[in-house]
């Protein structure tokens, strides 16, 4: 079974930082896009950051912009999220994904994780 387990949310107060691991499992990942989103209670699903197969090329979306950094770790077949000067507008559910291209559209990610929840205090 193919999975993406995410980890590292919890709640933070604002200024702090995270940072959110996708580690798959039941298949490799390395010829994949592993992008980010997120829902807020009652919003639609938001582009948070992509990153490229080879980690070449990345993207995020402008709420994050600067803030937040997406990477690859190969030899550990994991994706992270340093997250760095939250806000409380940036609690939510934090979910990774995989892609066959490079693209902020999440109809186009095959493969979602259970989400990991992040909170940021005031």
């Amino acid at each position: 079974q193919v999975q993406l387990v995410e980890s590292g949310g919890g709640l933070v107060q604002a200024g702090g930082s995270l940072t959110l691991s996708c580690t798959p499992s039941g298949r490799t990942f390395s010829s994949y896009a592993m992008g980010w989103f997120r829902q807020a209670p009652g919003k639609e699903r938001e582009f948070v950051a992509v990153i490229s197969w080879s980690g070449g090329s990345s993207a995020y979306g402008d709420s994050v912009q600067g803030r937040f950094t997406i990477s690859r770790d190969f030899k550990k077949n994991t994706v992270h999220l340093q997250m760095n000067s939250l806000k409380p507008e940036d609690t939510a559910v934090y979910y990774c994904a995989a892609a066959p291209l490079f693209t902020r559209d999440a109809a186009t990610y095959d493969y979602w994780g259970q989400g990991t929840q992040v909170t940021v205090s005031s």
